[in-house]
Protein backbone atom coordinates (compact mmCIF):
# COMPACT_ATOMS: atom_id res chain seq x y z
CA UNK A 1 0.00 0.00 0.00
CA UNK A 2 3.09 1.88 0.63
CA UNK A 3 4.53 1.80 -2.46
CA UNK A 4 1.18 2.21 -4.34
CA UNK A 5 0.61 5.34 -2.51
CA UNK A 6 3.67 6.68 -2.99
CA UNK A 7 4.13 5.64 -7.04
CA UNK A 8 0.35 7.43 -7.25
CA UNK A 9 1.54 10.89 -6.07
CA UNK A 10 5.15 10.62 -7.52
CA UNK A 11 5.60 12.88 -10.61
CA UNK A 12 6.25 10.93 -13.63
CA UNK A 13 10.03 11.20 -14.18
CA UNK A 14 10.13 10.63 -10.45
CA UNK A 15 8.99 7.02 -10.09
CA UNK A 16 12.01 5.34 -9.56
CA UNK A 17 13.17 7.80 -7.22
CA UNK A 18 9.31 7.09 -5.20
CA UNK A 19 9.78 3.09 -5.21
CA UNK A 20 13.50 3.19 -3.94
CA UNK A 21 12.19 5.51 -1.45
CA UNK A 22 9.77 2.85 -0.57
CA UNK A 23 11.86 0.25 -1.04
CA UNK A 24 14.68 1.45 1.17
CA UNK A 25 12.34 2.12 4.05
CA UNK A 26 9.98 -0.70 4.23
CA UNK A 27 12.12 -3.45 3.60
CA UNK A 28 15.75 -1.93 4.18
CA UNK A 29 16.42 -2.45 0.51
CA UNK A 30 20.39 -1.46 -0.60
CA UNK A 31 19.96 -1.04 -4.44
CA UNK A 32 16.71 -0.72 -6.18
CA UNK A 33 17.14 -0.15 -10.16
CA UNK A 34 14.60 -0.55 -13.45
CA UNK A 35 15.43 -1.85 -16.04
CA UNK A 36 13.47 -0.91 -19.72
CA UNK A 37 13.71 -3.71 -22.89
CA UNK A 38 14.93 -2.21 -25.92
CA UNK A 39 13.37 -1.69 -29.31
CA UNK A 40 15.09 -4.63 -30.48
CA UNK A 41 13.99 -7.00 -27.18
CA UNK A 42 18.22 -7.94 -27.09
CA UNK A 43 18.82 -5.94 -23.64
CA UNK A 44 17.20 -4.11 -20.68
CA UNK A 45 18.50 -0.65 -20.43
CA UNK A 46 19.02 1.17 -17.30
CA UNK A 47 16.66 4.15 -16.28
CA UNK A 48 18.75 6.43 -14.66
CA UNK A 49 20.11 9.91 -14.94
CA UNK A 50 23.49 11.37 -17.04
CA UNK A 51 26.06 10.89 -15.26
CA UNK A 52 25.33 8.05 -12.98
CA UNK A 53 24.35 5.24 -15.80
CA UNK A 54 24.97 1.48 -15.32
CA UNK A 55 25.29 -0.71 -18.33
CA UNK A 56 22.86 -2.61 -20.19
CA UNK A 57 21.64 -5.92 -19.59
CA UNK A 58 21.08 -8.98 -22.02
CA UNK A 59 18.16 -10.44 -22.26
CA UNK A 60 19.40 -13.57 -23.39
CA UNK A 61 22.21 -14.41 -20.74
CA UNK A 62 21.70 -12.50 -17.13
CA UNK A 63 19.74 -12.68 -14.28
CA UNK A 64 17.39 -9.83 -14.91
CA UNK A 65 16.96 -11.23 -18.26
CA UNK A 66 15.45 -14.66 -16.95
CA UNK A 67 13.41 -12.73 -15.03
CA UNK A 68 11.85 -10.94 -18.07
CA UNK A 69 11.64 -13.95 -20.40
CA UNK A 70 10.33 -16.14 -18.12
CA UNK A 71 7.99 -13.60 -16.57
CA UNK A 72 8.36 -14.70 -13.02
CA UNK A 73 10.77 -13.58 -10.36
CA UNK A 74 14.49 -14.98 -10.15
CA UNK A 75 16.54 -14.63 -6.70
CA UNK A 76 20.31 -14.18 -7.24
CA UNK A 77 22.73 -15.10 -4.96
CA UNK A 78 25.34 -12.14 -4.38
CA UNK A 79 28.91 -12.46 -3.10
CA UNK A 80 27.73 -11.98 0.44
CA UNK A 81 25.75 -14.52 1.65
CA UNK A 82 23.78 -12.81 3.43
CA UNK A 83 22.07 -10.62 1.20
CA UNK A 84 20.20 -11.83 -2.59
CA UNK A 85 19.11 -9.84 -5.22
CA UNK A 86 15.37 -10.18 -6.81
CA UNK A 87 15.01 -9.36 -10.21
CA UNK A 88 11.23 -9.09 -10.70
CA UNK A 89 9.11 -8.67 -13.98
CA UNK A 90 7.24 -5.25 -14.85
CA UNK A 91 5.08 -6.07 -16.70
CA UNK A 92 1.45 -5.11 -17.82
CA UNK A 93 -1.52 -7.17 -18.93
CA UNK A 94 1.36 -9.69 -20.20
CA UNK A 95 2.93 -6.64 -21.87
CA UNK A 96 6.54 -6.54 -21.13
CA UNK A 97 8.30 -3.74 -20.53
CA UNK A 98 11.38 -4.13 -18.35
CA UNK A 99 12.62 -5.51 -14.66
CA UNK A 100 13.07 -4.11 -11.22
CA UNK A 101 16.29 -5.69 -9.69
CA UNK A 102 16.36 -4.90 -5.70
CA UNK A 103 19.00 -5.94 -3.95
CA UNK A 104 18.40 -6.77 0.27
CA UNK A 105 19.26 -9.39 2.79
CA UNK A 106 18.44 -13.10 1.75
CA UNK A 107 16.02 -13.38 5.08
CA UNK A 108 13.85 -10.36 3.62
CA UNK A 109 13.94 -11.54 0.14
CA UNK A 110 12.76 -15.43 1.66
CA UNK A 111 9.62 -13.74 3.08
CA UNK A 112 8.80 -10.54 0.93
CA UNK A 113 9.03 -11.93 -2.63
CA UNK A 114 5.30 -11.83 -3.23
CA UNK A 115 5.00 -8.51 -1.82
CA UNK A 116 7.85 -7.34 -4.34
CA UNK A 117 6.16 -8.89 -6.89
CA UNK A 118 3.02 -7.05 -6.74
CA UNK A 119 5.17 -3.66 -6.42
CA UNK A 120 6.64 -4.10 -9.67
CA UNK A 121 3.36 -4.96 -11.33
CA UNK A 122 2.11 -1.37 -9.91
CA UNK A 123 4.97 0.51 -11.27
CA UNK A 124 4.34 -1.00 -14.52
CA UNK A 125 0.84 0.12 -14.47
CA UNK A 126 2.08 3.55 -13.71
CA UNK A 127 4.94 3.59 -16.26
CA UNK A 128 2.40 3.37 -19.14
CA UNK A 129 0.58 5.90 -17.83
CA UNK A 130 3.82 8.13 -17.29
CA UNK A 131 4.51 8.05 -20.61
CA UNK A 132 2.05 10.24 -21.72
CA UNK A 133 3.64 13.48 -19.21
CA UNK A 134 7.41 12.14 -19.88
CA UNK A 135 10.48 10.59 -22.31
CA UNK A 136 12.32 9.42 -19.96
CA UNK A 137 11.17 5.51 -19.89
CA UNK A 138 10.76 5.80 -24.12
CA UNK A 139 14.24 7.16 -24.20
CA UNK A 140 15.22 4.14 -21.69
CA UNK A 141 14.52 1.76 -24.11
CA UNK A 142 16.36 2.87 -27.46
CA UNK A 143 20.38 1.87 -26.92
CA UNK A 144 20.64 3.44 -30.59
CA UNK A 145 18.68 6.17 -32.32
CA UNK A 146 15.16 5.35 -33.68
CA UNK A 147 14.73 6.67 -37.87
CA UNK A 148 11.77 9.23 -37.69
CA UNK A 149 9.78 6.57 -39.49
CA UNK A 150 10.94 3.80 -36.56
CA UNK A 151 9.71 6.73 -34.14
CA UNK A 152 6.05 6.64 -35.99
CA UNK A 153 5.70 3.56 -36.51
CA UNK A 154 6.68 2.32 -32.35
CA UNK A 155 3.99 5.50 -31.32
CA UNK A 156 1.64 3.52 -33.34
CA UNK A 157 1.64 0.36 -31.65
CA UNK A 158 -0.53 -1.18 -29.08
CA UNK A 159 2.20 -3.16 -27.22
CA UNK A 160 4.62 -5.62 -27.81
CA UNK A 161 3.02 -8.55 -25.98
CA UNK A 162 -0.58 -9.04 -24.06
CA UNK A 163 -2.18 -11.89 -22.36
CA UNK A 164 -5.74 -12.92 -21.42
CA UNK A 165 -7.56 -15.67 -20.34
CA UNK A 166 -8.22 -16.84 -23.65
CA UNK A 167 -5.25 -16.08 -26.15
CA UNK A 168 -1.49 -14.99 -25.73
CA UNK A 169 -0.54 -12.55 -28.37
CA UNK A 170 3.39 -11.15 -29.21
CA UNK A 171 4.85 -9.51 -31.80
CA UNK A 172 8.00 -7.82 -32.62
CA UNK A 173 9.19 -5.82 -35.58
CA UNK A 174 12.24 -5.85 -37.30
CA UNK A 175 15.07 -3.21 -38.12
CA UNK A 176 13.75 -2.74 -34.61
CA UNK A 177 15.82 1.06 -35.10
CA UNK A 178 14.97 1.66 -38.77
CA UNK A 179 11.29 0.11 -39.18
CA UNK A 180 9.14 2.00 -41.97
CA UNK A 181 5.81 0.07 -43.58
CA UNK A 182 4.79 -3.02 -41.39
CA UNK A 183 2.95 -2.78 -38.49
CA UNK A 184 0.51 -4.67 -36.11
CA UNK A 185 -2.87 -3.39 -34.50
CA UNK A 186 -5.21 -5.24 -31.54
CA UNK A 187 -8.04 -4.77 -29.28
CA UNK A 188 -10.08 -6.60 -27.15
CA UNK A 189 -13.64 -6.41 -25.13
CA UNK A 190 -15.34 -9.14 -22.89
CA UNK A 191 -16.25 -10.65 -25.97
CA UNK A 192 -13.97 -10.40 -29.08
CA UNK A 193 -10.15 -9.72 -29.82
CA UNK A 194 -9.38 -7.78 -33.31
CA UNK A 195 -6.03 -8.71 -34.59
CA UNK A 196 -4.51 -6.76 -37.96
CA UNK A 197 -1.47 -7.39 -39.68
CA UNK A 198 -0.58 -4.96 -42.12
CA UNK A 199 2.56 -4.95 -44.41
CA UNK A 200 2.65 -1.16 -45.95
CA UNK A 201 4.44 -0.35 -49.57
CA UNK A 202 7.44 2.33 -49.84
CA UNK A 203 10.03 3.19 -47.33
CA UNK A 204 10.94 5.67 -44.75
CA UNK A 205 8.70 8.28 -43.89
CA UNK A 206 6.58 7.74 -46.81
CA UNK A 207 5.83 4.13 -45.52
CA UNK A 208 5.34 5.04 -42.14
CA UNK A 209 2.96 7.85 -43.39
CA UNK A 210 0.64 5.44 -45.30
CA UNK A 211 1.15 2.96 -42.49
CA UNK A 212 -0.44 5.61 -39.71
CA UNK A 213 -2.99 6.71 -42.39
CA UNK A 214 -4.40 3.28 -42.46
CA UNK A 215 -4.53 2.11 -38.94
CA UNK A 216 -6.20 4.87 -37.82
CA UNK A 217 -8.13 4.77 -40.30
CA UNK A 218 -9.15 1.28 -39.29
CA UNK A 219 -8.95 1.88 -35.61
CA UNK A 220 -11.56 4.97 -36.85
CA UNK A 221 -14.14 1.91 -38.11
CA UNK A 222 -13.73 -0.04 -35.53
CA UNK A 223 -14.57 2.26 -33.00
CA UNK A 224 -17.38 3.26 -34.74
CA UNK A 225 -18.59 -0.52 -33.84
CA UNK A 226 -18.96 -1.69 -37.33
CA UNK A 227 -18.10 -4.79 -38.86
CA UNK A 228 -14.53 -6.08 -39.94
CA UNK A 229 -15.56 -5.93 -43.56
CA UNK A 230 -16.79 -2.89 -43.28
CA UNK A 231 -13.73 -1.19 -41.46
CA UNK A 232 -11.35 -2.56 -44.53
CA UNK A 233 -14.09 -0.75 -46.65
CA UNK A 234 -13.94 2.67 -45.07
CA UNK A 235 -10.27 2.50 -44.86
CA UNK A 236 -9.68 1.44 -48.33
CA UNK A 237 -11.54 4.71 -49.08
CA UNK A 238 -9.12 6.93 -46.78
CA UNK A 239 -6.24 5.73 -48.32
CA UNK A 240 -7.02 5.79 -51.93
CA UNK A 241 -9.26 9.33 -51.31
CA UNK A 242 -5.05 10.48 -50.25
CA UNK A 243 -3.18 8.37 -52.59
CA UNK A 244 -5.28 7.60 -55.52
CA UNK A 245 -4.22 4.39 -56.23
CA UNK A 246 -0.49 5.52 -55.88
CA UNK A 247 0.16 4.18 -52.45
CA UNK A 248 -1.85 0.98 -50.96
CA UNK A 249 -1.73 -1.33 -47.80
CA UNK A 250 -1.54 -5.04 -47.22
CA UNK A 251 -3.57 -6.07 -44.17
CA UNK A 252 -5.11 -9.34 -42.68
CA UNK A 253 -7.87 -8.66 -40.44
CA UNK A 254 -9.20 -10.66 -37.66
CA UNK A 255 -12.52 -10.56 -35.46
CA UNK A 256 -12.40 -13.46 -32.82
CA UNK A 257 -15.56 -14.13 -30.62
CA UNK A 258 -13.63 -15.23 -27.18
CA UNK A 259 -16.44 -17.58 -26.50
CA UNK A 260 -16.67 -19.90 -29.35
CA UNK A 261 -13.28 -19.31 -31.61
CA UNK A 262 -15.27 -18.92 -34.40
CA UNK A 263 -13.22 -15.45 -36.28
CA UNK A 264 -14.39 -13.21 -39.15
CA UNK A 265 -10.86 -12.87 -41.70
CA UNK A 266 -10.35 -9.91 -44.48
CA UNK A 267 -7.29 -11.24 -46.26
CA UNK A 268 -6.34 -7.86 -48.55
CA UNK A 269 -2.65 -8.66 -48.95
CA UNK A 270 0.16 -10.14 -48.20
CA UNK A 271 0.87 -10.68 -44.81
CA UNK A 272 0.52 -15.13 -44.16
CA UNK A 273 -0.44 -17.43 -41.52
CA UNK A 274 0.54 -20.64 -40.17
CA UNK A 275 -1.13 -22.86 -38.23
CA UNK A 276 0.68 -25.14 -35.17
CA UNK A 277 -1.99 -27.86 -34.20
CA UNK A 278 -1.22 -30.94 -32.66
CA UNK A 279 2.73 -30.70 -33.64
CA UNK A 280 1.94 -30.09 -37.41
CA UNK A 281 2.47 -26.91 -38.80
CA UNK A 282 0.88 -26.00 -42.11
CA UNK A 283 -0.46 -22.58 -43.80
CA UNK A 284 -3.51 -21.45 -43.90
CA UNK A 285 -5.22 -19.53 -47.23
CA UNK A 286 -7.66 -17.34 -47.70
CA UNK A 287 -9.59 -15.52 -50.41
CA UNK A 288 -7.18 -12.89 -51.39
CA UNK A 289 -8.45 -9.39 -52.03
CA UNK A 290 -7.71 -6.69 -53.06
CA UNK A 291 -4.55 -3.88 -50.95
CA UNK A 292 -6.36 -1.38 -49.28
CA UNK A 293 -6.19 1.89 -51.08
CA UNK A 294 -5.40 -0.05 -54.99
CA UNK A 295 -8.59 0.99 -56.06
CA UNK A 296 -11.74 3.22 -55.47
CA UNK A 297 -14.93 1.81 -53.33
CA UNK A 298 -13.52 -1.87 -53.38
CA UNK A 299 -15.98 -4.14 -51.63
CA UNK A 300 -14.70 -6.38 -49.24
CA UNK A 301 -16.10 -9.52 -48.11
CA UNK A 302 -15.38 -11.38 -44.68
CA UNK A 303 -14.63 -15.35 -44.86
CA UNK A 304 -15.35 -17.69 -41.59
CA UNK A 305 -12.37 -19.18 -39.66
CA UNK A 306 -12.53 -21.53 -36.40
CA UNK A 307 -9.46 -21.59 -34.18
CA UNK A 308 -9.49 -24.39 -31.11
CA UNK A 309 -7.76 -24.49 -27.96
CA UNK A 310 -3.94 -25.37 -28.49
CA UNK A 311 -3.69 -23.48 -31.75
CA UNK A 312 -1.31 -21.40 -32.26
CA UNK A 313 -1.10 -18.66 -35.05
CA UNK A 314 2.41 -17.32 -36.46
CA UNK A 315 1.46 -14.19 -38.31
CA UNK A 316 4.58 -12.86 -40.80
CA UNK A 317 5.06 -10.18 -43.70
CA UNK A 318 6.84 -10.59 -46.49
CA UNK A 319 10.25 -9.68 -45.17
CA UNK A 320 10.43 -12.78 -43.24
CA UNK A 321 9.22 -15.88 -46.17
CA UNK A 322 10.63 -13.99 -49.23
CA UNK A 323 13.46 -12.64 -47.48
CA UNK A 324 16.35 -14.32 -49.27
CA UNK A 325 19.71 -15.79 -48.61
CA UNK A 326 23.91 -14.76 -49.75
CA UNK A 327 23.02 -16.89 -52.25
CA UNK A 328 19.51 -15.98 -53.57
CA UNK A 329 17.53 -18.50 -51.70
CA UNK A 330 14.05 -17.58 -50.68
CA UNK A 331 13.83 -18.51 -46.71
CA UNK A 332 10.86 -20.13 -47.84
CA UNK A 333 7.73 -21.74 -46.22
CA UNK A 334 9.94 -25.13 -45.09
CA UNK A 335 12.36 -22.94 -43.43
CA UNK A 336 9.48 -21.33 -41.33
CA UNK A 337 7.68 -24.21 -40.43
CA UNK A 338 10.78 -25.17 -39.16
CA UNK A 339 11.28 -22.25 -37.22
CA UNK A 340 8.08 -22.36 -36.02
CA UNK A 341 8.65 -26.14 -34.90
CA UNK A 342 11.66 -25.15 -33.21
CA UNK A 343 10.08 -22.13 -30.73
CA UNK A 344 6.93 -24.41 -30.11
CA UNK A 345 7.78 -24.63 -26.40
CA UNK A 346 8.44 -20.94 -25.86
CA UNK A 347 5.82 -18.79 -24.72
CA UNK A 348 3.46 -16.23 -27.41
CA UNK A 349 5.64 -12.90 -26.08
CA UNK A 350 8.90 -14.80 -27.05
CA UNK A 351 8.36 -16.45 -30.12
CA UNK A 352 8.63 -13.66 -32.47
CA UNK A 353 12.02 -12.11 -31.45
CA UNK A 354 13.41 -15.73 -31.71
CA UNK A 355 12.05 -16.51 -35.58
CA UNK A 356 13.47 -13.28 -36.32
CA UNK A 357 16.92 -14.65 -34.65
CA UNK A 358 17.29 -17.78 -37.02
CA UNK A 359 15.96 -15.31 -39.92
CA UNK A 360 19.14 -13.39 -39.55
CA UNK A 361 20.86 -16.67 -39.39
CA UNK A 362 19.39 -17.41 -43.11
CA UNK A 363 20.10 -13.94 -44.18
CA UNK A 364 23.79 -13.83 -43.61
CA UNK A 365 24.07 -9.99 -42.59
CA UNK A 366 22.45 -7.81 -39.54
CA UNK A 367 20.65 -5.37 -41.57
CA UNK A 368 17.47 -6.34 -43.23
CA UNK A 369 17.05 -4.72 -46.64
CA UNK A 370 13.20 -4.76 -46.32
CA UNK A 371 10.80 -4.93 -42.63
CA UNK A 372 9.70 -8.15 -41.14
CA UNK A 373 7.35 -8.86 -39.22
CA UNK A 374 6.33 -11.92 -36.47
CA UNK A 375 3.10 -11.73 -34.64
CA UNK A 376 2.29 -15.28 -32.54
CA UNK A 377 -1.60 -15.78 -31.16
CA UNK A 378 -1.36 -18.85 -28.51
CA UNK A 379 -5.86 -19.55 -28.25
CA UNK A 380 -6.40 -20.92 -24.86
CA UNK A 381 -10.27 -20.80 -25.62
CA UNK A 382 -12.97 -19.64 -22.50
Amino acid sequence: MAAERALRTAAPHELLTAVRGVLTEQYEAETVELFMADYGLTVLQPVSVLPHTLEPVSIHNSPAGRAFASQAPYVEALSSRASARAHLPVSVRGDRLGVLSVSLLRDQVDASLVELTDIAEVLAHELVVAERDTDLYLQARRKDRLTLAAEMQWQLLPGRSCSSPEYELGAQLEPAYAIFGDNFDWSATADRLMLYVTNGMGEGIEASLLTNLAINALRNARRAGISIDDQAALADQAVYAHYRGRCYLSVLMFDFDLATGRASVVDAGSPQLLRLRGGIVERVSFEAQLPLGMFEETDYVAQEFRVEPGDRLVFVSDGVYAVASPRGEAYGEAALNRAIQSTRLLPAAEVPRAILRELTGHRGRPAPEDDALVVCLDWHGR
